[in-house]
This record gives C-alpha cells, structure tokens and sequence, in this order.
C-alpha cells in the first residue's frame, strides 16, 4: 500500500481510537484533562518547533501571500453565503463554520501526499505557503475570535484602551501566544533550535510529536454524532472545496507558463488542505471564559467538522496526486469548482422541496 494512503488511514484510526475511548472517558472533567495538555503543551511546543525551523526566501514570499489570498478569501465567501445552508453569520453556528472553513491544515492532509507523489520542491513549495496560513489561524483568526467574543458577551461598551488591555492580558495568560512571541524574538536575532541547549531542544521536541495523535483521539472522544448536523457538514466541506478549486482556477489562469509543475501541484492541493485545530484552538479557550448562556461559539459543531474534514480534505488530496495532470489545467479546476456548486444548489432545491411537503403534512394534520 502507498505510504502516504497508510499515513492518511492511520490518523483516521486514531479518531476512531477516540470514538472507542468515548466509554472510557465519559465526565466532562476528563475530556478537558486533555483538552489542556493539548493546548498547554503540545501545541505550543509544535507551533514552537515548526516556526523555528522556518527559513524565510524573499524570493518565495508570494507563496505565504498566496495562502493568505486563499484563507480571506474562504472567510469572506462563507461568511457572506452562509444563507446557502440555512445559517446566519452573526449566530454560534455561523462564527463557529466561519472560523474553521477558512482555515487548512495542510500538515495533516496535505504534506504527506506531496511527499509520496510529488518532488521535494513541492514539499519546500507548500511549507513556505504554510508561513502565511499560520499568520491567518494563529493571529488573524485569534483576533477575529476575540472581537466576537467581546461582542457576544456586551462588551461593545469598553473603550479601545480597555479591548487592547483585555486582549494582552489573554495574549499573555495563553501559552501557544507565549510560545509564538519567544520563537519570533528568537528568529529576529537569528536563532533557531538548535541554538538551544540539548536538554531544552529534546524535551520540546518530544512534546511536538504528542499533538497530533492526542488531537485526533481527543476528537474522536469528543465528536458528537448529529445526522443532521452531519449532513450539513458534509455540505459545507463540498462547497468549500468547490471555493477552493475555483480559486485555484483563477489563479491558474494568470500564471506564466514556465512555472514548474511542482509549483501547479501545490496551488492545486494546498487549498484542499484539512480545516486547521488551531482555530478549534481558539473556541475552545473562549469557550472556557464564557459562563452565561450565551456563547460566542458552538464547540461540538467545531469538534464534528474537524471529524470530518480530514477524511474528506484526504479523497480530494489524493484524487489530485493520483491524475495531476488533469487537475493542474485551470479550466479543469474551474469546472470541477462549478460542477460542484452545481450540484449543491440541485441538493438544495430537492431539500426545499421536501420541506414544503413536510410543512404541507404538518398542515393537513
């Protein structure tokens, strides 16, 4: 079997680990044990290990542009249609989807593919776009989150001063923010990881490669199965690989025709990418200072999406590695993009059908 099928198969089992956990660890308590070892150390030890290894080329610096592009792009669309899918944008549900459709994970979905069925350039390629999707899920969508967060819970009130106090004081309480100023501070005078000392660079590093099994498996022990709620889900990620496709479309399109096709791969399957934990991140921290009844956020329909998105984020992926070819021709995306759209809407118009019929029922009853 390809390695990269067998990578993609083994994370899937760990959510399915997870799920099977689910009778195991069944007190609220328990779950968010977890949920803090995950965002109090393996997470910024993994953000702090991926941003020192970063070597920045001014020469490449449209493909952190071009991620950027790609993840405001998705905010902007699905914020404005989400209508489509009998959602508001001001609503839990709305920020929550908002959030997470514009965010990739191309490390768990994207990457391993790259490895197996394209050139190490590729590979190169999609880890400096990387550089600009974790300024937008890791600053941008932090700060976004946090407005609405304020918002929602009537601080509309406080003056600028009061927003900016507030917000440092949760920039410095959290530890993936701490981790994030130290690697920066650390790269402005020109230091990586191995500048540290061994006993600090081995420890981190071991905590690094704890987040992405204990994310999946806290996933799956967390993920609450809604067929409606599924079915909604499943309709989203369509639309939002439609988007993406069409996006890559367009970018094709003006192009100049001596760019490598390793470069083609990647703005054709980086787009495709997981929807990002780090957002999930985000809502679930705020989540935590919430205490009335109204929340910013709704976390089970984020912890279904991140269930979801990497299994289906990995049919797309790989059906692009396997006949790239096809896929790297801009009017084939283009039209990929509208088929599925396409299909959507005819979803959309036989739902609507049938909940006329069922309200017509109702008032016959």
């Amino acid at each position: 079997m390809n390695p990269a099928i067998q990578k993609t198969i083994s994370l899937v089992l760990l959510i399915g680990i997870g799920f099977l956990l689910q009778r195991k660890v069944t007190t609220p308590d328990q779950r968010k044990g977890i949920k803090t070892l995950i965002l109090s150390i393996a997470l910024p030890a993994t953000i702090f290990v991926a941003l020192l290894k970063i070597e920045f080329n001014l020469f490449l610096i449209y493909l952190p542009i071009f991620a950027l592009l790609i993840n405001g792009l998705l905010f902007v669309i699905i914020r404005y249609s989400l209508s489509l899918f009998d959602m508001d944008r001001f609503t839990a549900d709305g920020k929550t989807v908002n959030l997470l459709f514009s965010s990739l994970a191309p490390g768990l979905s994207c990457f391993p593919f790259l490895v197996e069925y394209a050139t190490e350039d590729a590979l190169a390629f999609a880890a400096l776009a990387d550089v600009g999707n974790k300024v937008f899920v890791l600053v941008i969508l932090y700060l976004v989150a946090m407005r609405w967060h304020y918002n929602t819970q009537q601080f509309t009130n406080l003056s600028a001063k009061s927003r900016l106090k507030r917000l440092s004081q949760t920039l410095i309480k959290e530890p993936v923010n701490l981790a994030i100023i130290v690697a920066i501070i650390m790269l402005y005078f020109g230091l990586n990881l191995s500048s540290l000392p061994a006993f600090l660079q081995e420890p981190i590093t071991r905590m690094s490669l704890m987040m992405t099994p204990m994310i999946l498996i806290f996933i799956g022990m967390a993920v609450k199965f809604n067929a409606a709620q599924m079915k909604k889900i499943g309709l989203l990620l369509i639309y939002r690989s439609a988007c993406a496709f069409l996006i890559s479309g367009l970018i094709l399109i003006f192009l100049p025709q001596q760019v490598s096709i390793s470069l083609l791969i990647v703005l054709v399957t980086f787009p495709q990418s997981a929807a990002s934990f780090w957002p999930f991140a985000h809502i679930s921290m705020i989540n935590d200072m919430e205490f009335n009844k109204s929340k910013t956020f709704n976390i089970d329909l984020a912890l279904n999406f991140l269930a979801l998105s990497l299994p289906f984020s990995t049919v797309i992926i790989l059906s692009i590695c396997t006949f790239p070819e096809f896929f790297i021709e801009a009017q084939h995306s283009l039209f990929i993009g509208l088929l599925l759209i396409g299909l959507l809407l005819i979803a959309k118009f036989f739902q609507n059908i049938k909940a006329r019929e069922r309200t017509f029922e109702l008032m016959e009853e």
